[in-house]
Formats: C-alpha cells, structure tokens, sequence
C-alpha cells in the first residue's frame, strides 16, 4: 500500500532544499515503503509584495540586533556547511531580490499536475539559492519551467492571469490550520507529521512509521 506524504515547504527556505534532498534520500533508504510524494505550498511570509524586495534589507531588518545577526551568520554557516554534505551549493551572497513565492507555488502545482514537481522544486531552488534569480518574476519562471519540459506559453499565459491563485491560498490556509507553523514539514497520510530537515535516516524511519501503520489501522477497522 502507498503512502502519501505530503512537503509543506517555501520555494524561499534554503532547509527545505535540504529537507527535499533527505526525504529523498530516505526514500532510497526505505525502498520496501511505496512513497507517492506531493508538495504543498506554504509561504514563510505572504506580505512580500509582488515585485519582492531587497535581499539583505529584508534580512536586516529581520535579524537587526547583534544577537539576530550573530545567530543568522551561525544559522548562515552551517546551512552552506550542511549543503555542502548533500551536494546542494548555497550562494546567499549572490541574492538581490527576497521574492514573493506565491508565483513560484503555482508553478510546481502545474508542474505536480504533469508529474514534474520534483524537477520544478530543484530548479527552483536552484534558480533562488545558487543563482541568485528572482523566483517571483514571470519571465524568469516562465524559462525554468521550459527548462523542465513544461509549455512555456502556457505557463507565460498562467502566470498573466488569476490561474489558481485562490487555490494554493486556500491549501496554504489548510496547512495553517492543521497546525503548520514552520518548514518543511511532512505529513503521512494526514496522520503522521515530522517537522524540519530532519536527517534522511529518521526520514526513513518516518516512512517505515507510516507504512506500518496502516495495517494495523486496516485491522481495526475489520474488528470494528
């Protein structure tokens, strides 16, 4: 039987880059577990305006103190020091724009819809963290999704037009709801949940988790 876990995560948080690697990874480790792995969209801060806005400002202002700052450059540090074990090559110098991702999430759903939203995750991810692209500009998306095989007149057309939007806020809201405060986050079979870029072996014991779970479950249900 197949087990569904869903990746809350932001197109704009470098742990889930890492946390995408993992689950991957965990599920290499866990090959007697069917994973059918979807993502679902969460943005870590919906105020961005739609033009996005300046990298290191933004940053500025949200870590300004000393101790904000020296926490973010040791949070910095072992970002690029963990990315380095999972071959993933974050360049936060190269950043100019903190964009507003809800165009970016629009682009994996129609890409999840074509079977293609692992391939729109990592070059997205790419894109923002190793090449410094403003994620949130059409013109730029529009390229990355020929890039993974996607129509990119359709997608130019989708982005130009309200193509759901409401959508993923709604899915967004969903996730807030269920208790989502923070990514990535997993969650199997809407019954298991594990948070943060957890390593790819306690991914895998999550998967194991899940899967023998639902016998049991099964079970219970023919005793009833």
């Amino acid at each position: 039987m197949t087990v569904t876990v869903e990746m809350v995560s932001d197109l704009v948080c470098p742990w889930c880059w890492l946390g995408l690697r993992r689950i991957r990874e965990a599920m290499s480790l866990a090959p007697d577990v069917e994973v059918d792995l979807l993502f679902r969209p969460y943005e870590l801060d919906p105020t961005i305006p739609v033009g996005g806005v300046d990298y290191k400002a933004y940053h500025a202002e949200k870590f300004g103190s000393d101790v904000g700052k020296d926490r973010a450059r040791t949070m910095r540090n072992a970002l690029i020091k963990y990315g380095e074990e999972e071959d993933i090559p974050f360049n936060f110098d190269g950043i100019v724009i903190r964009p507003n991702s809800l165009n970016a999430h629009r682009v994996v759903r129609w890409a999840q819809g074509q079977d293609k939203a692992i391939e729109a995750k990592e070059a997205l991810f790419y894109a923002f963290f190793a090449e410094g692209k403003d994620i949130g500009d059409a013109v730029v998306l529009t390229t990355i999704a020929e890039s993974i095989g996607l129509d990119p007149a359709i997608v130019a057309d989708l982005l130009a037009s309200d193509a759901d939007i409401a959508t993923v806020r709604e899915e967004e809201e969903i996730f807030r709801q269920m208790g989502v405060g923070g990514v990535p986050t997993y969650i199997a079979n809407r019954r298991l949940a594990v948070q943060g870029a957890e390593s790819a072996e306690k991914l895998a014991k999550f998967l194991r988790a899940a899967a023998n779970q639902m016998p049991q479950e099964r079970g219970l249900a023919g005793n009833a």
